[in-house]
């Protein structure tokens, strides 16, 4: 049996999570209601699948964040992130569970936000204006994939939104509404997380324990299985489970 370490720093079995898997596909609507219904008031987490990003184009994205990563730190650097939160942020620049973590999260990131020019009005709001990039000649296409990637995920957030309506015994459009999604403050983060093992008896953390603000977090991985959630965050101790990556 596999082992991992647990907050005392002792061994402790690997446990896995059994998620709900919503099919955007699916044509019973009321089948994904109910699951996606009975996995937000059990624990907040589900699997998407068949959401449209075809499998092709999300290897395509991982492949160019991988390009970004492995560009030199001064690069890097040039496209720090900035008052807009849009751009590069550096290992360690994040710090997400004060209260355990010793140093900032293990992990670099580039946030990407809707694109807002910067003579548009709606540029003067937080978190509106335009995304800073790589220079073409750097990263040659990047940016419209990471465009490309932004306009989709954000269109399977709305499909995924729509049935949380329903559970909600809402109206499926009630989050399209312009006061709602109509104008999303929608952000786009690629992360990479350094070859630094977690070992939370010393407060070292790939990302600390966190809760996510907003309406919804989509979030795709590779095939490393490194993420972990709290069913339970009042427990005492707490219980962190696996999420194996699936496919599709």
């Amino acid at each position: 049996m596999e082992k991992n370490q647990n907050q005392n720093g002792a061994e402790a079995p690997i446990k896995v999570s059994n998620l709900n898997c919503i099919d955007l596909s699916n044509p019973d609507i009321h089948q994904s209601v109910s699951l996606l219904k009975q996995a937000c008031l059990d624990c907040g987490f589900f699997y998407v699948v068949n959401h449209g990003i075809s499998q092709e184009f999300m290897d395509e994205v991982f492949a160019q964040s991988k390009k970004f990563f492995r560009l030199p730190v001064n690069e890097k650097m040039k496209v720090l992130r900035n008052e807009k939160h849009r751009g590069y942020t550096p290992v360690l620049d994040e710090l997400l569970d004060p209260d355990n973590q010793v140093h900032g999260d293990y992990k670099e990131g580039y946030y990407i936000g809707v694109e807002v020019p910067e003579d548009d009005p709606e540029a003067e709001k937080p978190f509106y204006g335009p995304n800073v990039w790589p220079a073409d000649g750097v990263l040659p296409g990047w940016r419209q994939t990471m465009e490309k990637f932004h306009h989709e995920a954000l269109e399977v957030a709305k499909a995924v939104a729509r049935v949380i309506a329903l559970a909600l015994d809402l109206e499926a459009d009630f989050f399209d509404k312009p006061e709602m999604l109509g104008k999303p403050i929608a952000t786009l983060r690629l992360l990479h997380y350094e070859g630094q093992i977690s070992d939370p008896s010393k407060g070292i953390y790939g990302a600390g324990a966190h809760s996510d603000y907003g309406l919804i977090t989509l979030l795709a991985t590779d095939d490393v299985m490194g993420l972990q959630i709290c069913k339970d965050k009042d427990a005492k101790p707490q219980m962190w489970e696996y999420v194996p990556p699936i496919k599709g």
